[in-house]
């Protein structure tokens, strides 16, 4: 009678008629379906055959008030399924009715990992990957979200500064977790209280970071470089192609169409955000000479349902895709390696090419805004964070100036 469907997931109220009761009735019950799982949740209701069939339009007054009743009880069910968004699981929407003791945080964030892979987002599904296993193997397979207090997150800090991970590594772990704990606080699972990120709680480390924006001297002896070597000039060509369009990253660059170019500009969203930004930001890249030649010399023929790059071919399952950019990065950056190695400059990545593009900008007296637009960033905070290198070189060149008294 009642029925919902949305993201995968089914709600109906049905008539339980494989077993009739001592009273000749059969119980109401709401039935969920996620992912050929299925729960079904009593609503201490009880009809015969013929009320059910007469429900949907019945003027009895006793019924009228069964139909209301269920209709409450399929309307919460429903409510809660809708503030579970990306993170629904049958645990967790028991323990929402009440009906689990506790919540599992690994169910959670398998959850999270399954509908991930789901929407094709299979480098965000990876990366989530990792940080399960790594708590996991700190805390085992069954980790209670109220077990996740400030002096967990320290502990397990420790733990994986013993197993040699990175600050980065360990930021970008507990930036996935966090992710978790608070869609359990915003359904209820855990309170505001018990809440163990931010300030005057637990905060996560950030990375040092190492200093990868490039000069533009360096930029430039790079596109110079030619070894005339088996696949040299496409890879560097490649680097050189995402460094010229603002930076862009490999799954972007590979995922472009000529129908992305549009008058003398290549347009796009930045798959990284385009799901997690409310504000869908377009990025333009100028089609400067450079990149035209780059497009003539390593492109596919000109058609507009044509990728501009002749990697991905069109029907690939986003696993593939997946596997594909990978390969193509580590060509890039492997390449990459051996050019830095002959010119002596280190650290030259498919990351060194974004934050040269930002770090570049800015010393050519852009303003920060402007960088943040054509970098696709939602906030000035994560453009100033490639601007660090800059800002540091700033500082040195102005200090000396305190003690230039000639």
């Amino acid at each position: 009678m009642f029925k919902y469907q949305k993201d995968g997931i089914s709600v109906i109220s049905v008539l339980d008629t494989r077993r009739k009761l001592d009273s000749g009735l059969y119980r109401v019950r709401i039935r969920v379906i996620f992912r050929r799982q299925v729960r079904e949740y009593n609503t201490g209701k009880e009809l015969s055959e013929d009320d059910w069939a007469e429900l949907p339009d019945t003027k009895k007054r006793k019924l009228i008030s069964v139909r209301d009743d269920l209709q409450s009880s399929f309307s919460r069910i429903v409510s809660i399924i809708k503030e579970l968004t990306e993170d629904f699981s049958f645990d967790v929407l028991n323990t929402r009715l009440g009906i689990g003791s506790s919540t599992s945080f690994n169910t959670m964030f398998q959850s999270r990992i399954e509908n991930l892979q789901e929407e094709g987002r299979i480098g965000t599904a990876e990366n989530y990957s990792y940080a399960l296993k790594a708590a996991e193997k700190f805390a085992g397979k069954d980790i209670q979200l109220r077990s996740m207090t400030v002096q967990f997150f320290e502990r397990f800090e420790k733990f994986l500064l013993n197993e040699g991970q990175s600050y980065t590594t360990i930021g970008m772990y507990f930036r996935a977790i966090r992710s978790i704990v608070q869609q359990a606080k915003k359904i209820g699972v855990i309170n505001e209280a018990s809440y163990p990120f931010g300030e005057g709680r637990y905060e996560i480390p950030e990375g040092n970071g190492r200093k990868i924006a490039l000069s533009l001297e360096q930029v430039g002896k790079i596109v110079r470089y030619t070894d005339n070597f088996g696949k040299t000039p496409l890879y560097k060509d490649l680097w050189f192609f995402s460094y010229l369009c603002n930076g862009i990253n490999v799954t972007d660059m590979l995922k472009l169409k000529f129908s992305n170019i549009i008058d003398g500009e290549i347009c796009w969203l930045r798959q990284k955000t385009v799901r997690t930004s409310r504000k869908k930001v377009e990025i333009k890249a100028v089609i400067v000479p450079e990149i035209q030649r780059i497009i003539d010399q390593h492109g596919n023929p000109l058609s507009a349902d044509n990728y501009i790059f002749p990697f991905l071919k069109g029907g690939e399952t986003p696993e593939r895709q997946r596997e594909i950019v990978k390969d193509i990065t580590k060509r890039i950056n492997r390449k990459m390696k051996v050019i830095g190695k002959k010119l002596g400059i280190d650290h030259i990545s498919t990351y060194t090419a974004r934050h040269s593009f930002a770090t570049i900008l800015k010393y050519s007296g852009a303003n920060t805004n402007f960088i943040k637009e054509q970098l696709g960033h939602s906030s000035l905070e994560t453009t100033e964070n490639y601007l660090k290198s800059f800002e540091k070189t700033e500082r040195i060149k102005n200090a000396t100036l305190l003690t230039n008294f000639d």
